[in-house]
């Protein structure tokens, strides 16, 4: 059975430095307060953030996993976000502490033969440390990156600069919306390329639809916010049993397991709770779930031994959960 991976590390950490990308995008270096080692991290993998004003906000990390001494991430300023990322523009000085939980991977780099790498926006920070660790290792690879403007476009010029003949840059502004369905007109049954992609749902849910007849498992996408329709479905009441306790606990059709959980006075780690971050991620020893989170493949959900309790649900009358 799978064991959940639930949050290994949450410290306090500097913000160090804070330095300009692109148009209305930062980023932030994170180190020790007391210089030492922080934690271990693989490419597509992310981190929390725990701000002053009570948000905690995912965040891609995209610097060089083999320097222990700082975490880096970028992090684009959204008007119409619910705060996170204007407090980091606005109100995040350097110097300033703050809390991190992480990382965790819900975005990892798997070997293929080649590799196609699908950009679009701030959705490039987490496809940059895995470009490196490609490139380092000899592999094929492409890089596709849109953004609105050349100068909203982070690590544009690292890209091109240190990759030559690798990399496409195509500014919305100059070339339009990317051409996916030209660019993903190859072979549907080539199960030799891997493609990666990150960036706003339009971007994910198009090239989910055109890979739709790939191979299982040769398509990954992140996301940081739901993916429409994942809460749909009725919504009736079903009972979960803590294994750990054996206590049993009715989870009302408009509540979620976390919140009843939460309420019985267990502890789970949590974060966004809306299906999108994996800090939740609860092993599922006995029932069926009925998935509505946006991070487990098709393969997962039909394993049915782990589960996001912030938003998923029950098909059984009773689930136990490794709690």
């Amino acid at each position: 059975m799978k064991t959940a991976p639930h949050t290994e590390h949450e410290l306090d950490v500097v913000l160090d430095r804070k330095e300009t990308l692109a148009d209305d995008v930062v980023r932030l270096t994170l180190r020790h307060p007391d210089g030492l080692p922080l934690p271990a991290w693989e490419p597509g993998a992310h981190l929390d953030l725990v701000l002053d004003n009570g948000l905690t906000r995912q965040y891609s990390l995209c610097g060089d996993p083999r320097d222990s001494s700082v975490l880096q991430v970028a992090v684009l300023r959204e008007e119409d976000g619910r705060g996170g990322s204007r407090y980091v523009h606005d109100g995040l000085p350097e110097g300033r502490r703050l809390r991190i939980r992480g990382p965790r991977n819900h975005f990892p780099l798997v070997e293929a033969k080649s590799l196609l790498f699908i950009a679009g926006g701030i959705g490039i920070t987490p496809i940059l440390p895995m470009i490196e660790r490609v490139a380092a290792s000899g592999g094929e690879w492409r890089l596709v990156y849109g953004g609105r403007t050349r100068s909203s476009m982070a690590f544009r010029e690292e890209l091109e600069t240190r990759y030559p003949g690798r990399v496409e840059i195509q500014p919305q502004d100059e070339r339009g919306l990317l051409d996916l369905p030209a660019l993903l007109a190859e072979d549907e049954t080539d199960a030799d390329t891997a493609i990666y992609c990150c960036g706003p749902e339009g971007l994910l849910a198009a090239v989910e639809e055109l890979c739709a007849k790939r191979p299982s498992g040769s398509v990954h996408v992140e996301r940081f916010a739901p993916k429409e329709g994942t809460d749909g479905g009725p919504r009736a009441a079903f009972e979960v049993e803590l294994a750990r306790t054996g206590t049993v606990l009715e989870v009302p059709a408009v509540r979620s397991i976390l919140d009843v959980v939460e309420e019985s006075g267990g502890s789970v780690l949590s974060s966004c709770r809306e299906g999108t971050c994996g800090t939740c991620e609860t092993a599922v020893l006995s029932g069926t779930p009925d998935h509505r989170d946006s991070l487990l493949t098709d393969e997962e959900r039909d394993a049915g031994d782990t589960m996001m309790i912030c938003v998923s649900r029950s098909r059984t009358p009773r689930l136990v959960l490794d709690l």
